[in-house]
């Protein structure tokens, strides 16, 4: 899902850049935010459906308040922001067709005042998703290259037990690697 939000992310800074463009990002970028908005609804079933693995052992408890809340509100922002689209396109009277011949129906009327706040709003929505996002991105990073905890597999749909368990401490040889 992350290729698909940096994917959703640069089409729309294209788009908005360029006038001769913007008709065929447009056309990819509807459905692919109707796709993420799909994906995270699948993924928030899932999510309350399955226990969330617990966190490493070397977190504390800022970092686990900060991963709760940052999860939250990446959650939050995945959900809203393809609505407030979809809403925004429906107050433009412009559908969204899927497979080219499936409507999505309109979620707001047709109005040009609803259009202008609609846009707005989508738009500051994609600067928070993109904030939250890359603050995501660093902090995945920063465990993956720095830390190396494997926090990237408790963050994967099947993380195994051992790697949601106690973080290992490293072997003598990875400590004279270092």
């Amino acid at each position: 899902m992350a290729i698909l939000v940096v994917a959703q992310l640069f089409i729309a800074a294209v788009m908005m850049a360029s006038l001769v463009y913007r008709p065929l990002l447009l056309a990819i970028h509807k459905p692919l935010g109707i796709t993420i908005l799909a994906l995270v609804l699948i993924r928030l079933v899932y999510r309350i459906l399955h226990r969330a693995p617990p966190f490493m052992s070397s977190m504390g408890p800022v970092e686990r308040q900060a991963a709760k809340y940052s999860e939250l509100l990446m959650y939050a922002l995945l959900l809203i922001q393809p609505v407030v689209g979809w809403a925004m396109l429906s107050a433009a009277g412009d559908p969204i067709v899927l497979f080219g011949q499936f409507q999505l129906p309109a979620m707001a009327p047709h109005s040009p005042l609803v259009f202008t706040i609609l846009r707005q709003t989508h738009t500051i929505l994609a600067y928070l998703l993109f904030a939250a996002f890359t603050a995501h991105m660093c902090a995945v990073l920063l465990h993956t290259l720095v830390l190396r905890d494997k926090l990237l597999h408790r963050m994967s749909l099947w993380p195994s037990r051992q790697d949601t368990a106690v973080a290992e401490e490293p072997t003598a040889e990875e400590e004279v690697a270092k």
